[in-house]
């Protein structure tokens, strides 16, 4: 078990009220996870769980987890409810009671108010990446979302950070809570921390040296604001980079599609606010940069958090101005350490370096809603086919859509493949992202 998961389990096993603290990537939805489950009765069709999270990502990220771990407990019905999808097939998802809802605020505050979701029966409330949700102005939601729980209800809270709502709502709405709190701070000895001094004007062009020179194989670059993402991705687009941005006005269609890309390996470079610094599940990024500095230190610790996971090494390199000497402090003094600075003179730059990805995405127009699985997608590409399957990588399925990567010397030879044969007997559009 990891720390976090030793040191609340029994607690919330034996059906205690726990407030959390717990950095990202320490197992928290397994703990909370395998609490709600246990006392589970699958034989009820009543609504017995509530998980809030605050993004669409970490909403349906929590329902795979839960899915994994019910695995051995049959008919257990776990639903999503997000915003940004349409409200007709979560409506007729709800016309039988899930066991388990995961769900983000303000969608389930409209399904409440429809009377499509009913929580008369609820027994464990989670409140997950709790922070964030209150970053996003989500406090009245939560408020009023709890308002119409039962009073007798185990509640837990998970938060990265501690501000003042934080315990504002623990007061409020736990009971004897036990309180754990597990170390925030990520290994840095795993992780090499390089700050470059800049002047006005320089940033994107010293990003684009950081890339020539470490040419990390996966990158997020952080920036404060939505529209600078897009513009950055584009501006580095024009340069030969492969970058794609990651933001809140995109649809969720193309959300899904960004993460795909970038964690399957047929983009280099995530281009991301910092509803991506916490609870995505994106594995082995070689490099964290931030393009600018977060103003909180602790913000900043859980972005370069993204980076040297797993007991791989990891590199969080950052860009300040003179003027953003008192953020660098900050930092300095929150991880008890002096920060290491260089001169943007050392980097090693490349004239006409490109950064490809080693894989290349297929989009197939099929999905779950056709019975397609990944295996009927390898079958499709290697059956009676000289293609080794070494040379396939990830496989995501979504309702209506799925994606396969495949090694770029390949590509080509892969959406032929697949465009001109039949997958599960049946032939679907393909195209090449």
């Amino acid at each position: 078990m990891t720390p976090i998961q030793a040191q609340s389990l029994p607690a919330i096993l034996q059906g205690s009220d726990v407030q959390a603290q717990a950095k990202t990537g320490s197992g928290k939805t397994a703990a909370f996870g395998i609490g709600l489950l246990h006392k589970l009765d699958v034989q009820t069709y009543e609504t017995q769980a509530l998980v809030l999270c605050p993004t669409r990502e970490l909403a349906d990220q929590v329902s795979q987890e839960l899915r994994r771990l019910a695995r051995g407990i049959p008919n257990t019905r776990i639903t999503t409810l997000c915003g940004g999808k349409p409200l007709g097939p979560q409506l007729a998802s709800l016309e039988y009671n899930p066991h388990i809802v995961v769900g983000t605020p303000g969608r389930l505050l409209k399904h409440l108010e429809k009377g499509s979701l009913k929580l008369d029966t609820l027994s464990t409330l989670v409140l997950d990446e709790a922070d964030r949700m209150l970053d996003m102005g989500f406090y009245d939601d939560i408020m009023q979302i709890i308002g119409m729980t039962p009073n007798q209800r185990q509640t837990l809270l998970f938060s990265a950070t501690y501000p003042e709502e934080i315990e504002t709502i623990s007061h409020t709405v736990l009971r004897d809570p036990l309180d754990v709190r597990v170390e925030a701070l990520h290994d840095n000895k795993k992780i090499k921390q390089i700050f470059y001094e800049i002047q006005k004007g320089d940033r994107t062009q010293t990003l684009v040296s950081l890339l020539q020179h470490y040419r990390p194989e996966s990158s997020v670059v952080f920036c404060n604001r939505k529209q600078q993402c897009q513009e950055l991705a584009e501006s580095l687009w024009q340069q030969g980079f492969h970058a794609l941005a990651l933001h809140g006005d995109l649809e969720q269609k193309d959300r899904d599609q960004v993460l795909v890309r970038f964690s399957n390996k047929s983009s280099s470079i995530l281009i991301a606010t910092d509803v991506a610094a916490r609870g995505l599940d994106i594995k082995d990024v070689n490099a964290v940069i931030n393009y600018e500095l977060s103003p909180d230190p602790e913000v900043h610790i859980h972005r370069i958090g993204r980076t040297g996971r797993a007991g791989n090494e990891g590199l969080a390199l950052s860009l300040f101005m003179a003027s953003e000497a008192p953020k660098v402090n900050a930092i300095e003094e929150y991880q008890n350490s002096p920060v290491r600075i260089d001169n943007t003179s050392t980097l090693k730059t490349r004239e006409h370096f490109k950064l490809s990805p080693p894989m290349v995405s297929l989009q197939i127009n099929a999905g779950r809603k056709n019975k397609v699985r990944a295996g009927d997608i390898l079958g499709a590409l290697t059956a009676n086919t000289n293609l080794p399957s070494k040379q396939i990588g990830k496989i995501n399925i979504f309702d209506n859509l799925a994606y396969v990567a495949v090694e770029r010397p390949i590509a080509k030879q892969a959406l032929k493949i697949l465009s001109e044969g039949k997958i599960k007997g049946r032939k679907f559009r393909v195209r090449k992202l």
